[in-house]
């Protein structure tokens, strides 16, 4: 379960996120309630939630402000509640790229979507964060936040599509070539709006995710390493363990022997 904090100084509107929402459809927990900015980062430091859903302007301290002081000291997603009047300060909470915002008076479908998407990021950073801690070369160690693009109304819609291509074809060939042809538009403006979107070229992004579901199917012990690499999408054993080595810093092999994926055939 994912701990939730809520952090609002209009009682109505906090209270009626607290109790009114089905936080457990989303494998979410309420651990708190604030009433403003400074009650909610002795909370946030004290609970260490997972996510945090927080008004922009409040008395004491401001959603942002507490937001920029809080990722200093624990690592968090965040949500933003804000109306049509705030927008200015909804662009600045995009600008440190909080999860997603919603604007008020609060949807719950839609509100229970976009907490839905963070909580399946949330576990996908998770599984970054264990490819990270196995790398011989933390300070090199490349790595794709796929999930946090998708389904976000501030991705360009083209750009979405080769994301969820990528997530839901990643183990067959696929170009992005291919995939702006099935969408009517040019290669070259799909390839510059991806690598603005992403700061990443498509390839560099169908690789290192292809690379992250290899090493998820290591962990399961079942296939050879070889049958992992064609499992995830290469038609070539060496170009699968190039690529490998080019994210990870280390073999196939190499990077097995050293962890504890005993379990995996070589």
């Amino acid at each position: 379960m994912k701990k939730v904090l809520i952090v609002e100084d209009e009682e109505i509107i906090r209270k009626g996120l607290v109790h009114g929402i089905d936080w457990f459809s989303v494998d979410c927990i309420i651990v708190g309630e604030a009433k403003d900015g400074v009650q909610g980062l002795a909370m946030i430091k004290d609970l260490k939630p997972d996510l945090v859903i927080t008004d922009i302007k409040m008395p004491a301290m401001n959603g942002i402000d507490m937001v920029r002081e809080a990722i200093q000291i624990h690592s968090f997603e965040t949500i933003i509640l804000t109306s049509y009047a705030e927008f200015e300060y909804a662009k600045q909470a995009i600008s440190m790229k909080v999860f997603d915002y919603i604007l008020k008076p609060i949807d719950e479908l839609k509100l229970l979507d976009i907490v839905g998407k963070a909580v399946d990021y949330i576990d996908q950073k998770r599984i970054y964060h264990d490819i990270y801690v196995k790398s011989k070369d933390k300070s090199e160690m490349a790595l794709v936040d796929l999930q946090f693009y998708i389904g976000r109304e501030k991705t360009n819609p083209y750009v979405q599509k080769a994301l969820v291509a990528i997530r839901d074809e990643y183990y067959n060939k696929i170009s992005i070539e291919g995939i702006a042809e099935s969408m009517g538009i040019s290669t070259s403006y799909l390839s510059r709006k991806f690598k603005q979107e992403t700061a990443q070229t498509f390839l560099d992004v169908l690789n290192k995710y292809r690379i992250q579901k290899a090493i998820e199917l290591m962990g399961k012990g079942e296939l050879r390493i070889y049958e992992i690499a064609y499992k995830v999408g290469f038609s070539e054993y060496k170009h699968f363990c190039s690529v490998f080595k080019k994210y990870t810093h280390t073999s196939p092999t190499e990077f097995i022997k050293s962890q504890s994926y005993v379990k995996v055939k070589a």
